[in-house]
């Protein structure tokens, strides 16, 4: 008996050596591992997805790496988190390059799956956190949020450039159903967040930043659940405004931003483009860069990491704007 429970803790513990990779398509996965030069094949299903938890289970690697494949990901994902597999989520671009770079040109679902072990050993991609069943909720409203608003882009912009009365009034019916979809899933996402104690705690703290508004507080609470949680430079680095270097020898590039979460990005650009004008501390801190003789886009893009590192730091501390050091020593 104790024999037979020590070997079922055993089992359950990560073994370091030992990666995997699942290429996912819309009908299949195709699951590689470093112990193995077999690719196991199945369907992309519920029990297909049971199958391969159950394997990976049995002997569970050190990092599981899928790649990002439009949301069709998603169940799988959720069924190794469910079974508390350490996953990570990866984005296919990086892998492609790592591919091209160790020399791999060929590209097949199977080649894929082992490209993903490779990447797994040697990246060190992060790991993802389960989320609650209220997380996964947001995230579905606000992302239909988004899209519904730039559907309605989309289609102002075809009524400003056609001049049929017919055609208008049909781009018309649409506009007002779309704004009704969207005035529902903004009281449906405050009511989510209010029936939530921790998004209602930290959705107060958020808006109470000169600037920071609904839209930008529920974003951040769907799709930046590190936020308070990680440092300055990795909050930083996850949402695309860290710098990085260019630099050879004696010539020194001009640093750029890259990758990170768009849809956070572009939410915490009209956040900042509001703090410049209302933050008092934003906004002092625009000017002395702009004294400095900085370019609007590298003025605004500090100002975004600044807005950024603020509220990681409220949301870790628990702390209002009034409440904020920065915010009493400024001189308004």
């Amino acid at each position: 008996m104790t024999n037979s429970s020590s070997q079922s803790v055993a089992s359950s513990q990560p073994v370091a050596s030992l990666f995997a990779g699942i290429d996912v398509a819309k009908n299949k996965l195709d699951l590689a591992r470093s112990d193995s030069g077999q690719i196991l094949t199945v369907a992309n299903d519920p029990g297909g997805i049971r199958q391969v938890v159950d394997l990976l289970r049995s002997t569970p690697p050190a990092v599981i790496v899928v790649e990002a494949t439009g949301g069709l990901e998603r169940p799988l994902l959720d069924a190794l988190l469910d079974a508390h597999l350490p996953v990570a989520l990866v984005n296919p671009g990086h892998v492609r390059h790592f591919a091209k770079g160790i020399g791999v040109l060929a590209k097949t679902d199977a080649i894929d799956a082992r490209v993903l072990v490779e990447f797994a050993k040697l990246a060190s991609p992060r790991l993802l956190e389960k989320r609650s069943k209220n997380q996964v909720e947001l995230d579905a409203l606000v992302t239909c949020r988004r899209q519904l608003i730039h559907v309605r882009t989309e289609q102002t912009n075809r009524r400003q450039a056609t001049s049929s009365k017919s055609a208008k009034n049909a781009i018309d019916a649409v506009l007002k159903t779309v704004n009704e979809q969207i005035k529902d899933l903004n009281e449906k996402i405050q009511k989510l967040i209010e029936s939530d104690d921790d998004f209602n705690s930290i959705d107060k703290l958020l808006r109470s930043v000169p600037g920071v508004g609904a839209v930008v507080s529920s974003t951040l609470l769907a799709e930046l659940n590190e936020l308070g949680s990680t440092d300055r430079q990795q909050i930083s680095a996850l949402v695309g405004v860290a710098p990085f270097n260019h630099d050879s020898g004696r010539m020194k590039g001009q640093r750029c931003i890259r990758g990170g979460r768009t849809t956070v990005r572009s939410v915490l650009y009209m956040a900042t483009i509001a703090a410049i004008r209302f933050n008092p501390v934003i906004r002092r801190f625009a000017a002395r860069l702009q004294k400095a003789g900085k370019l609007s886009k590298v003025t605004i893009t500090a100002c975004m990491r600044k807005l950024l590192t603020l509220l990681n730091a409220m949301i870790r501390d628990h702390l209002t704007w009034e409440q904020l050091d920065v915010v009493k020593n400024i001189d308004i």
